[in-house]
């Protein structure tokens, strides 16, 4: 009686570890994590990481920034003064704007509201691709005015700003021969951050096309999550960006 009763309890233990520690099967569930929120934590720690890099990368472009724009300060300011502050501040309200949507994209996907998470996407790349059309518009401007570093790169408005009516005090012509640094710097930063934001815009009509299939009604938000990470990190960039480049020691034009 005790031995059946002993290997009776013996099945049942051995019937149960395998159980216990049976892998989820999922479509999305990768073989080689034992669960799918270790698949989850994985993937959102890999993000992280990989943010962390962004970090580091645009935090020595926002230092050669602050370093030069400290050695040629007049240059600096004046240079900054062209840029247009209206359209810094519509850029900034859509990318504001943009990571709200993205924040509603989150918490659609995850209380599965799919028609709410495919709209909210829509208007998060509306919002994007509003971001690049004015960008460009920028850039078209200092194209015209010749601001682009290189060959034709002109100082004339920079020596003899009344001229151009610009409102500004003359520089040296070796000062504003350091305003191409600034164009240079104002160049490279907005454009690298013009860059992540073409990345994200594609990245985004991917979720689309699969939030629209359903991919993430069952639960498995994790793209959304991650890619909503990287989205609010490009708003945040921005956001240090447009002080700096536009706003710091900018005075009224008369």
């Amino acid at each position: 009686m005790d031995n059946s009763v002993a290997t009776t309890h013996s099945h049942t233990h051995e019937t149960a570890v395998p159980v216990e520690h049976a892998h989820i099967s999922l479509p999305q569930h990768r073989h080689h994590f034992e669960t799918v929120e270790q698949q989850r934590e994985a993937g959102s720690f890999g993000m992280w990481l990989f943010l962390l890099t962004e970090i580091m990368f645009f935090g020595g472009m926002f230092f050669s920034y602050l370093l030069y724009r400290n050695w040629y300060y007049d240059a600096f300011a004046v240079a900054s003064n062209q840029l247009s502050i209206p359209l810094g501040t519509a850029n900034t309200m859509i990318l504001i704007t943009s990571g709200f949507f993205m924040a509603l994209a989150v918490w659609s996907a995850e209380v599965r509201k799919r028609k709410m998470l495919v709209w909210t996407l829509v208007l998060t790349v509306i919002f994007g691709i509003a971001f690049l059309c004015i960008k460009g518009d920028e850039w078209h401007i200092e194209w015209v005015h010749h601001h682009i570093p290189g060959a034709h790169y002109d100082i004339a408005e920079f020596v003899n700003p009344a001229a151009f009516g610009i409102h500004e005090q003359p520089l040296p012509p070796d000062m504003a021969q350091r305003t191409q640094i600034f164009f240079f710097l104002y160049f490279a930063l907005t454009g690298m951050h013009a860059l992540h934001m073409i990345i994200g815009v594609c990245l985004l009509f991917w979720l689309i096309w699969r939030a629209r299939r359903g991919d993430f009604s069952a639960g498995y938000v994790a793209p959304v999550e991650n890619f909503g990470l990287y989205w609010h990190f490009v708003d945040i960039i921005w956001l240090f960006l447009f002080p700096i480049l536009y706003l710091i020691n900018r005075h009224p034009l008369h």
